[in-house]
């Protein structure tokens, strides 16, 4: 009977470390004050008072931080996103899958169309990507409505929201604050595959990120 009793407690402990192992809590202020994030076309900086948040600035282009020390290829990704109500000028994200500056997967948000009131520009406040083949434009262009969708219950343009991206093999559901049904569920658009990830913004858009949390599967 103590045997057993041990073999239980070791089996539990071994549960609960092996669930702190597979969730990682990423502060991206530590790693952007440690130097550990490559930033390609933006400049980074903490985020005013805001606890472990960081900014991306405006420039042309897309622009990616990319977590030069995290590794992460399948799993869970769920981080804090501010963009604006700023029409053409809001594009926030996650790049995850990258290969290198300009091949990667991402998903991401236009918080001007959350309140969008014109149906066409509803469609389009969630959106998948694969660079540099598969772009927003030419996925519209052809499979128009397979890879961006509508926010039934869209947040605050102007405010924190958090989005949980569940990432495996070869789907990508996405997730918006307490939301119980994903706002997007697409099919990969590619079979490669990297542990690399990052932050990221679209053209002309700056963003801010915090509290990002990766589950590995």
């Amino acid at each position: 009977m103590r045997n057993q009793k041990i073999n239980v407690l070791i089996t539990i402990l071994f549960l609960i470390s092996n669930n702190a192992f597979s969730q990682k809590q990423v502060s991206l202020s530590d790693k952007f004050q440690n130097k550990k994030i490559k930033v390609v076309n933006r400049v980074l900086s903490l985020y005013g008072d805001q606890l472990d948040a960081v900014e991306m600035n405006a420039r042309k282009s897309d622009g990616i931080g990319i977590l030069e020390d995290v590794e992460f290829d399948k799993g869970t990704i769920e981080v804090e996103l501010l963009g604006e109500n700023n029409p053409g000028k809001s594009f926030i994200g996650i790049a995850f899958n990258i290969q290198n500056d300009e091949t990667y997967e991402a998903i991401y948000f236009r918080p001007f169309n959350f309140v969008a009131k014109e149906q066409i520009r509803k469609d389009h406040m969630v959106q998948y990507i694969f660079h540099p083949e598969f772009t927003w434009r030419k996925l519209r262009g052809e499979r128009t409505g397979e890879f961006e969708n509508e926010i039934a219950t869209p947040p605050n343009p102007d405010d924190w929201f958090k989005i949980i991206i569940n990432i495996n093999e070869e789907k990508v559901a996405v997730y918006v604050n307490d939301l119980s049904e994903p706002v997007l569920i697409v099919d990969r658009l590619t079979s490669s595959k990297s542990n690399k990830i990052g932050i990221w913004t679209g053209f002309g858009s700056s963003g801010r990120f915090k509290n990002l949390i990766l589950s590995k599967d």
